[in-house]
Parts: structure tokens; sequence; C-alpha cells
């Protein structure tokens, strides 16, 4: 193939993560689109970084997430292009959103030390609604005696929240959870 020039390179990376339906990473992108390249990764992160500001005016932008990067319309937006959709986001049970900050939180966790800071059982369908949306997972177990699964976040938690990594999580506001959170 002909050499490529900075602009070429930026489109074939642009027109790859517009593509694919997950996030995609540098290495991602170095070993498929840009493999005949031999683009370093660091050449390759100028290019996105220059893509990110040539959106800058537009809808649209493109995010470094947990898992990647990917496009997305911006959150400022959203009042307009929530429009589109007539089907309401899921509603979360405060249970449910308890026990995700719990998890994010205190990460790797247990369902016992969850139900010990919230003061009531955690159902099993909180668990796996919880695993099934993919925001969480077993990442082992525990050393004491009946070897409890350990429960902390995944990619796709990051992603579906627009974080890159944990420490992008909120500042816990001083309410009676995050008293517990914090006291444990």
């Amino acid at each position: 193939m002909a050499k490529k020039n900075d602009i070429q390179f930026q489109q074939i990376i642009e027109a790859a993560i517009f593509a694919s339906d997950t996030p995609l990473t540098i290495e991602q992108l170095q070993s498929s689109v840009l493999a005949e390249f031999a683009l370093s990764k660091r050449k390759i992160s100028q290019l996105i970084k220059k893509i990110q500001l040539d959106f800058d005016p537009r809808g649209i932008e493109l995010v470094k997430l947990g898992s990647g990067y990917r496009f997305q319309t911006r959150s400022t937006l959203s009042p307009w292009v929530s429009q589109l959709w007539q089907e309401k986001a899921p509603k979360y049970s405060r249970a449910m959103l308890e026990t995700l900050a719990l998890i994010a939180y205190r990460q790797p966790i247990t369902r016992g030390e969850i139900e010990s800071v919230r003061g009531v059982a955690v159902s099993s369908q909180i668990i796996r609604t919880l695993q099934e949306r993919g925001w969480v997972k077993v990442i082992g177990h525990k050393e004491v005696a009946g070897r409890p699964a350990l429960f902390a976040t995944t990619a796709s938690f990051l992603d579906y929240f627009g974080l890159q990594c944990l420490e992008d999580l909120p500042a816990l506001i001083e309410d009676k959870l995050s008293e517990q959170i914090t006291s444990h």
C-alpha cells in the first residue's frame, strides 16, 4: 500500500472506532487496522489526540474509557438527543444502587461485607442483575471460612458510567451510606 500521511491515519483510526461495536484500545488499533503501518503507540496516541481536537467544536466527541476509545454524543446535549428514544432508562432500586456503590468504592468486597454495611441482606437478584449487566464480577474468594466470593466492578461498568478508571468516581457525598462506606 502507498505511504500514508497523518490525515489518512486519522481517517483510518476514526473510521475504525466509529465502526466498532465496542471501545478500541491503542493496542487493538495497532494490531488490526494499523498493523501494516508499524506505528508506535505514542504516534497512535498523538493521532487520537488530534482527532479529539478536531471533534472539540462538534456534537460528538472521542472519549477514552476504561476499555478503550469510543465516539459518543456530548453529555451537555443529552436533554435534546435523549428525545430520540421513547423508552425510558431502566430504573434501579435504591438497594441495587447502594450495592453497586459499595462494590465500586470498596472493591474487592464480599456479599457479607455489603450486608454488614447496608444492615440488610443483599438479594441474589441484585447480584445477578449487576453481573448480567456486566458491571460486576467475581474476582476471587476471600481466604476465610466458607471462602465467600469477592466482587469488583468491570471495564463495562467504567464504560457505562463514562469513566476511565475507578479514581474518576465522584467523591462520596456526606450521607448515611457514605459514612458507612468510609467507616468500615
